[in-house]
């Protein structure tokens, strides 16, 4: 048996969008989700059992940050990335490959590999696809990904041919150097940025590799929301339909609902934590910042429609409070709060699908949360 499957339950009549399952050494969990972010080996602020008790099955972490410390070879010696961190469900970690393009600064891209300054120390670092392989056989997660280059946005068409070229020979030497097959599942990653021919040449390259899931990388990088959503129409189709889709660093509950709809199983991204710690919140009505003055007095909760213990047990007023003396355990609150939303957000999506009626969820949700007013936001 192959380290990762998927299990199709369901097509939505409606939408086309999937209802899955991916089995891992590590336990199972159903699609479309959305995977909190752990890059240091925790998602910020939370313990293990707070993403237990909200239900999170599957978590990421950072190649290339846990490579620098607190270093593969510790975590190695602990029994794994599970077993150090204490978390005995999924976990995928990227390749390192996003650095290539969120420390552009830092770096230079050879056919050999990636040349970096690390970002802490300026010490000089080579991160190759093998040396990407080594580490992540030895952090010991149930999913991988392939070493890729992650284009700017916009770029070049002459530019990005050769970016996807070499993306794919990297993925091909990543299969090659992959020392645990049958204990960590590997997934290609799909690039190509707009263009529709780059989008198809990747997946087609990719997908004669026969990799046991494939992620669409290059997205939420800077293009327009309607931009992603295109790509995605056009690239969808050419990935294997009995294999997971995985959407790479998209975390907003619209591109979560509309990336479902285009056949995406898999979502990651900080945002929900991210803008938890400065105090903005995701609600059943929209965006709430509760360091606004506004809520000095405010004693009801979050979202008077959650059932988060956040939402049951304190009121703005007080996370205001903690949010502003930039107490911990306010962002503590807020970051349970905002994963809490995301996880019951796709609950819901896996139930509309079940109901063969996503596309009207998308537009009861869009209506109430107020993606559907002038100059909405996008979380």
């Amino acid at each position: 048996m192959p380290a990762i499957t998927y299990e199709h339950i369901k097509t939505c009549k409606q939408s086309g969008a999937r209802l899955g399952i991916v089995h891992t050494p590590h336990g199972s969990f159903e699609t479309p989700v959305f995977m909190p972010v752990g890059t240091l080996g925790t998602v910020k602020t939370m313990s293990p059992e707070d993403l237990k008790s909200m239900n999170t099955n599957i978590i990421l972490s950072n190649t290339y940050h846990l490579w620098l410390r607190p270093g593969e070879d510790i975590v190695k010696e602990a029994g794994g990335l599970h077993k150090f961190m204490n978390w005995d469900r999924p976990i995928l970690t990227d390749s390192g490959g996003f650095q290539v393009f969120s420390l552009s600064e830092l770096r230079n891209i050879k056919e050999e590999g990636v040349e970096f300054r690390n970002h802490l120390s300026g010490e000089k670092l080579f991160l190759t696809p093998e040396k990407s392989m080594e580490i992540q056989n030895a952090l010991g997660p149930d999913i991988m990904m392939a070493f890729d280059e992650c284009p700017p946005y916009p770029a070049e068409y002459k530019y990005m041919n050769d970016s996807v070229e070499r993306t794919s020979r990297w993925a091909e030497r990543c299969l090659e150097a992959h020392a645990r097959p049958n204990e960590q599942g590997l997934f290609g990653i799909v690039q190509g940025g707009e263009y529709e021919d780059l989008r198809r040449k990747s997946a087609e390259d990719l997908v004669s590799l026969d990799f046991p899931g494939y992620a669409i990388g290059g997205l939420s990088v800077g293009e327009p929301k309607d931009v992603m959503k295109q790509v995605l129409e056009f690239t969808t189709p050419f990935l294997p339909e009995d294999k997971p889709r995985y959407l790479m660093g998209v975390g907003s509950a619209d591109s979560l609902i509309d990336g479902a709809i285009r056949g995406i199983d898999m979502f990651d991204c900080v945002l929900p934590t991210r803008i938890a710690r400065n105090g903005t919140l995701m609600t059943s009505k929209g965006r709430l910042v509760v360091r606004n003055a506004q809520y000095a007095r405010d004693f009801r909760p979050l979202d008077e429609n959650c059932d988060c213990h956040v939402c049951q047990n304190y009121t703005r007023a007080y996370i205001r409070h903690l949010v502003k003396c930039k107490e911990s355990f306010g962002f503590r609150l807020t970051s349970y709060h905002n994963l809490y939303f995301l996880s019951q957000l796709m609950e819901n999506v896996r139930q509309a699908i079940r109901e063969d009626r996503l596309l009207d969820f998308r537009e009861e949700f869009f209506e109430a949360y107020g993606f559907n007013k002038p100059n909405a936001k996008n979380f």
